[in-house]
């Protein structure tokens, strides 16, 4: 007898009004897979431009398809070879296949275990499920991609959303010295979180300011926001400084700046040092809102406001 679950799901391309609540199979597991009986799952920007159809000349979809990359929740099976977690184990992944199909906003999900990392143990589910897509993002860009070291001073533009405030953490815990760029009423957040200085993007000539604060410039500019502010920050970089963006792929960039675009993988061992950073206190996860799954439409519209502090989390 097939087993069913709840899903949000949507047919086709369009706005978050294709997605609808459904009563669709369980997804079967395969050799080295996982099932999960999802607690939480973190909402993102990049789920509705998805949905959208923006990028679907990088990310095929195959309909019917759920939303959701980020999710939290138990072990409840696992398949022939894949003996890393027991069931009743808690985990957390970022969930993002080669074919978006399978996504979190449901009831279950089936992952390679290959994807998957205990929960942090002082979170809750749906704090949990708030770190994996805006975590790796800022790890992999600030660590990897921006090889940021101790003593640095840091830019992070839109340092109030969710990708920006778990970079104030990765930066701080680093040794890194933070600017965080966002609105005025997001400067004592910023603060709260690490941000050794803040400037509101608005109105602000960017570069000046930070070069009253450290003369030559800063080493690192972590673009999460993009548009005006981005180019409003470029002159406040150091000559042998370098750009980060998770936006802007490079086109309308001076030639010879010393630039890298990313675009998050899925890595279970920095979420397991995240989960180890969060165990300590070092890693806070601001939950703004939450929506049980029947208003999964809701929490897209409210993600596409582009102005949501923190995360929203879905709860099926």
């Amino acid at each position: 007898m097939t087993r069913l679950m709840k899903a949000a799901v949507y047919k086709e391309f369009g706005s978050a009004d294709k997605i609808a609540l459904e009563q669709i199979a369980v997804p079967e597991l395969k050799e080295g897979e996982v099932l999960i009986r999802i607690r939480a799952a973190g909402v993102n920007p990049v789920d509705s431009a998805v949905r959208e159809g923006y990028l679907q000349s990088f990310i095929p979809v195959e309909f019917p398809a759920i939303p959701g990359w980020d999710v939290a929740g138990v072990v409840e099976d696992r398949a022939y070879s894949a003996r890393r977690f027991e069931p009743g184990d808690e985990v957390y992944a970022y969930a993002r296949r080669p074919v978006v199909q399978h996504g979190t906003f449901a009831e279950y999900i089936v992952l390679p275990e290959s994807y998957l990392a205990l929960k942090p143990r002082t979170l809750t589910f749906s704090e949990a499920a708030g770190i994996p897509l805006v975590g790796l993002t800022a790890m992999q860009s600030l660590i990897d991609a921006g090889r940021l070291q101790e003593g640095q001073v840091v830019l992070i533009l839109g340092a109030s959303g969710g990708i920006g405030t778990m970079g104030i953490q990765i930066a701080k815990e680093k040794g890194a010295k933070v600017v965080g760029v966002a609105s005025q009423t997001n400067h004592e957040y910023m603060k709260e979180l690490g941000a050794d200085h803040t400037i509101d993007y608005r109105d602000t000539d960017i570069a000046a300011e930070l070069r009253d604060l450290f003369g030559e410039g800063v080493d690192l500019i972590f673009d999460a926001a993009s548009g005006e502010t981005l180019q409003k920050s470029l002159a406040s970089l150091k000559p042998d400084g370098k750009l980060v963006s998770i936006l802007n792929t490079g086109e309308d960039l001076p030639k010879d700046l010393n630039f890298k675009y990313v675009f998050v993988e899925p890595n279970s061992r920095q979420l397991e040092a995240l989960a180890e950073m969060a165990d300590r206190g070092k890693l806070k996860v601001h939950l703004s809102n939450w929506y049980p799954l029947a208003e999964a439409a809701a929490a897209m519209r409210q993600i596409e406001t582009h102005h949501t502090k923190g995360k929203i989390v879905i709860v099926p």
